[in-house]
């Protein structure tokens, strides 16, 4: 089992670049603006795993501020809109 370091690294180095790469390729709708962020939250929901919560005592998954509390990752759209003003 890999640690939640080497899976940061791994989506840094290999995931992140790729959806990046693949959203630059395109001129997305105003819907399809918000599938890379939905993408990256949904890989950061895996390597993170759930949290237990105290109140119920039950698994669930991390909300959106406890993920960028845990990493802190900048919104995928404004990384690209900011790459091709270059």
């Amino acid at each position: 089992m890999l640690s939640e370091n080497t899976k940061i690294k791994m989506y840094k180095t290999i995931i992140y670049p790729v959806v990046l790469y693949g959203f630059e390729t395109w001129s997305p709708t105003l819907t399809e603006e918000r599938r890379p962020s939905v993408f990256a939250r949904r890989v950061l929901r895996r390597i993170f795993g759930s949290k237990r919560d105290q109140e119920t005592e039950e698994c669930r998954k991390l909300h959106d501020e406890e993920l960028n509390d845990l990493y802190c990752s900048s919104i995928v759209i404004l990384l690209v809109k900011s790459r091709r003003m270059i």
